[in-house]
């Protein structure tokens, strides 16, 4: 039989579309198990995973939520980052959850029928590597109860979903009229301890009125008194603010909305 000769070059093309061929093979059949170390490529002398993150808590609307960083082996002294990831029903598509890099997580809103998952990064001399956490059951949230107002976190927002008067139409000049002002979240829960602000528009139609906490059932009252410039009849437009305490009045998770009530002829 006739041998064939190749040219070193051709049989080096040959080689290394083999090796090429292979590689690929290799990369089609590997994947990552929930639990387990990332799939991202190893370097030589980064800790080592034995045993995976672990989520501790109920994965409830306003429960918190305890990782543990594994367990890993190591040459030298590791160090540990933390990320958060809300995932989808089944536990991937996983998205950062900004600022939690905490070993505790308190679970919001915006969590409700997604899984979270903990990431830990172990950092050693040599390099890092990545290991995740199984995910949790699906974020449950009972509907319609009672909330603090620290509880509610963005893209959760305050909503100022229901007012009332004492008086409608609101007829006398000399007693002022009570004013409820009802605060939820965005799943319909009741607000404890938000701020309302109430403010005539325009000014000089009802005295300064301060800002009141709402209390465990989410409702606020405040007394509008009627100023210099109150009209005679009509309406009266109303700007009221719900915030949070401590945070910036026209932002984080505060809200705002103007409102109107009636006013009839003195009686």
């Amino acid at each position: 039989m006739k041998s064939i000769s190749l040219r070193p070059r051709t049989f080096l093309i040959l080689v290394l579309a083999a090796f090429a061929a292979v590689c690929a093979a290799v990369v089609a059949t590997s994947g990552k198990a929930a639990g387990t170390v990332s799939a991202a490529a190893y370097q030589y002398g980064a800790p080592v995973q034995t045993a995976a993150p672990a989520i501790s808590g109920t994965p409830a609307i306003g429960s918190t939520l305890t990782t543990t960083n594994g367990t890993w082996t190591s040459t030298s002294t590791v160090t540990y980052a933390i990320k958060w990831m809300r995932c989808d029903a089944q536990g991937a598509a996983c998205i950062e959850i900004a600022g939690a890099t905490a070993s505790t997580y308190k679970v919001t809103v915006a969590d409700a029928g997604h899984r979270i998952r903990s990431y830990v990064f172990a950092t050693n001399t040599a390099g890092t590597t990545q290991g995740s956490s199984d995910p949790t059951a699906a974020v449950s949230q009972p509907a319609n109860k009672q909330i603090a107002a620290s509880d509610v976190a963005l893209p959760d927002r305050l909503v100022i979903d229901k007012t009332s008067y004492s008086q409608n139409p609101i007829r006398s000049r000399t007693t002022p009229t009570q004013m409820r002002v009802h605060v939820a979240d965005a799943a319909g829960n009741s607000v404890q301890g938000a701020l309302v602000y109430v403010l005539g528009v325009p000014y000089s139609r009802i005295a300064n009125v301060p800002e009141v906490a709402t209390g465990t059932d989410g409702w606020a009252t405040l007394n509008l008194t009627p100023a210099a410039k109150f009209p005679r009849t009509g309406y009266l437009v109303l700007f009221v603010r719900a915030r949070v305490t401590g945070q910036d009045p026209l932002g984080g998770t505060s809200t705002r909305r103007l409102v109107q009530a009636t006013i009839g002829a003195p009686s």
